[in-house]
């Protein structure tokens, strides 16, 4: 760790600040006092999730930056908190607690998730980024999927992933996606159901040339 006055004693330390374990059982056990201290000062409902980035700043004490995945009316958003420690005295302080800025709240998916988390979001179809790399790998497989189901000489290649939707039920993920694929000179878009069960293993359920 980092020592007091922000001498970083290890590469990768800047300014005071050290990468902490982001599920050892302390850094939870603060994002979770962080909560729960912003509900009761919120009269808030939020419910922790889990620990998505940790860092330490050593000042008279340690004050911790969280960022965190907490559950607002049935929805995952991204939040940033800071927890003030001084351990010999047994002081621990919310500092700070905001949404987080960024992409990453666009979507309640995250990889881990698509790469089939138990638990789900609940029911409904979400849109995922279509360059994400479980959606890259779920429209490759339906495209060797429909290269071995078509009987054309030509091989087909995969353009661009155009929409894509993803639903996380228990234990398997569901990829809607519609695929823009090149056969020789043309051009083909095709809308397809891939299902992705816990063992990382795809199927392609459905698929249907679309038109437009």
């Amino acid at each position: 760790m980092a020592t007091l006055g922000g001498v970083p004693e290890s590469q990768g330390e800047v300014e005071g600040q050290a990468a902490a374990i982001q599920n050892s059982a302390d850094v939870e056990g603060l994002a979770r006092f962080a909560v729960e201290e912003h509900n009761k000062k919120e009269n808030a409902l939020l419910e922790f999730a889990r620990v998505v980035k940790a860092q330490e700043q050593v000042v008279a004490g340690t004050l911790h930056h969280l960022t965190l995945e907490a559950i607002d009316g049935g929805k995952k958003k991204l939040y940033e908190a800071k927890v003030w420690v001084k351990p010999w005295i047994n002081f621990k302080e919310l500092q700070e607690f905001k949404h987080a800025d960024g992409a990453h709240s666009s979507s309640p998916f995250t990889s881990s998730d698509l790469g089939v988390k138990k638990g789900g979001h609940g029911s409904g179809w979400q849109a995922v980024p279509p360059n994400d790399p479980q959606v890259q790998d779920a429209a490759n497989h339906a495209v060797k999927t429909i290269q071995q189901r078509s009987n054309s000489l030509f091989p087909y290649e995969l353009q661009d992933v155009i929409h894509a939707k993803a639903e996380v039920i228990e234990d398997f993920a569901k990829f809607d996606l519609l695929l823009k694929l090149k056969r020789g000179s043309k051009e083909e878009n095709y809308k397809v159901e891939v299902h992705k069960n816990n063992e990382g293993g795809f199927h392609l359920n459905q698929m249907e040339q679309h038109e437009g």
